[in-house]
C-alpha cells in the first residue's frame, strides 16, 4: 500500500469520525417578540461557531409544531432536541416553577437578573425537571406583566372586580388572578385575540409585546402598569439530546446559551420601548399607572399557601437583591 492510498485511508476515518459526531438540534418554539427571537439565532450562530460547525440548529418557529406545552412533550418524547416556553407552563411539570409566577416576586428589572444570573439559586430550578427527560440552559426576560382591558382601564384593585381575564395555564396564575377579584380564565395565546374581540374575555396579562406582536391593541385599548409578575422564559434541552452530544459540545450549547442571555439584556430594553410607541401611535392604546401598593396587599395570602420548597426559593431570590 503506498502512501497516498494510506493518508487516503486516514482521511477517510477522520471524516467518518467527524460525521458520527456531527449534531443537528431541532428546536421548535412559539410566536415571539423580536428581541427573543435574535436571541435564539444568537445562541444556535454562537453553538455552530463553538463546535466548528459540527452542531448546528434547525429551527421551527411559530408554533409551526404546536403550542409550548406540546413542544415541550416533544422534548420529552425526542421529537424535539429544544425549546423556549414560559417559566409558568412549567409549574405543570416541576412545581417549584410556580414560584416564578408568584406576584411582586422581584422588586425591578435589576432585582430579576440578579437573581436569575445565580449559578446557586436556579442550577436546581433548571435541573428540576430532569425526570422528565428535559433541563433547563438559561432564560430570557419576558418582561413584567400587567393587564390589559378592551373597555376600560384597570387604575385599582376594585376595577378587576368580575372580569373575565386570560391567564397563562398555571395554578399560581389563577390563583393570583382570584386574589384580585376577578374571574382567571387559562387559555393559550393563539385563542386570545378571538376571544377578546368575541367578549368571551374582557382582558389579559402579559408584556408590552402582546399589543404589537399578536396584535391584541387591534381589540384592548387600556394597558395597566401593575407589574405584577415577571416570568422568565426558559430554554430548555432533552436530556437525550445532552447525553448523545460530546463534552466539547455540550460546554459549547451551554456557553452559548449563557452568552445568547446577555445578548439579549442588550436589546431587550429597546424593543420594549418600540412595542409601546407603536402601541400608542397606530393603535391608540392608553397606558396607565396605576398605585401597585393595593394590588401588592391584595395578593400577599398567596406566600403563606406555597410549600417549603418554594419558600426556600423565595427566601433565596429575595436576598439577592
Amino acid at each position: 500500500m503506498n502512501a497516498r492510498m494510506i493518508l487516503g485511508g486516514v482521511a477517510a476515518i477522520a471524516l467518518m469520525a467527524g460525521a458520527a459526531h456531527a449534531e443537528t438540534l431541532r428546536f421548535g418554539y412559539a410566536q415571539n417578540a423580536t428581541p427573543t427571537v435574535e436571541a435564539m439565532q444568537k445562541f444556535a450562530e454562537l453553538v455552530s461557531a463553538k463546535t466548528n460547525g459540527d452542531v448546528t440548529v434547525q429551527f421551527f418557529p411559530d408554533g409551526q409544531l404546536g403550542g409550548e406545552r406540546e413542544m415541550v412533550e416533544m422534548v420529552q418524547g425526542g421529537a424535539l432536541d429544544m425549546t423556549k416556553v414560559s417559566g409558568g407552563l412549567l409549574e405543570s411539570f416541576a412545581p417549584i416553577y410556580g414560584t416564578f409566577t408568584l406576584p411582586y416576586l422581584f422588586d425591578d428589572q435589576v432585582h430579576f437578573y440578579k437573581a436569575m444570573d445565580n449559578a446557586e439559586i436556579m442550577g436546581p430550578v433548571y435541573a428540576s425537571t430532569s425526570d422528565k427527560k428535559f433541563v433547563g440552559l438559561t432564560y430570557f426576560n419576558s418582561g413584567a406583566r400587567n393587564f390589559y382591558t378592551v373597555k376600560a382601564p384597570i387604575e385599582k384593585v376594585e376595577d378587576l372586580k368580575g372580569l373575565k381575564i386570560r391567564v397563562l395555564q398555571s395554578p399560581t396564575a389563577i390563583r393570583t388572578v382570584e386574589l384580585l377579584g376577578a374571574t382567571p380564565v387559562a387559555m393559550g395565546q393563539a385563542e386570545v385575540y378571538t376571544s377578546l374581540q368575541q367578549g368571551v374575555l374582557d382582558g389579559a396579562e402579559n408584556n408590552e409585546f402582546a399589543l404589537t406582536i399578536a396584535r391584541h391593541a387591534e381589540v384592548a385599548k387600556h394597558y395597566s402598569y401593575d407589574g405584577h409578575t415577571r416570568i422568565p422564559d426558559i430554554l430548555l434541552i432533552g436530556t437525550a439530546t445532552l447525553d448523545r452530544l460530546t463534552d466539547e459540545q455540550r460546554a459549547a450549547v451551554q456557553e452559548a446559551a449563557k452568552e445568547a442571555t446577555e445578548f439579549h439584556k442588550g436589546v431587550w430594553d429597546i424593543s420594549v420601548e418600540d412595542a409601546r410607541k407603536q402601541s400608542a401611535d397606530q393603535f391608540a392604546v392608553q397606558f396607565h399607572q396605576p398605585d401597585i401598593a393595593p394590588f401588592r396587599a391584595a395578593v400577599a395570602p398567596i406566600y403563606d399557601e406555597q410549600s417549603p420548597e418554594a419558600k426556600a426559593l423565595v427566601t433565596a431570590i429575595q436576598g439577592a437583591k
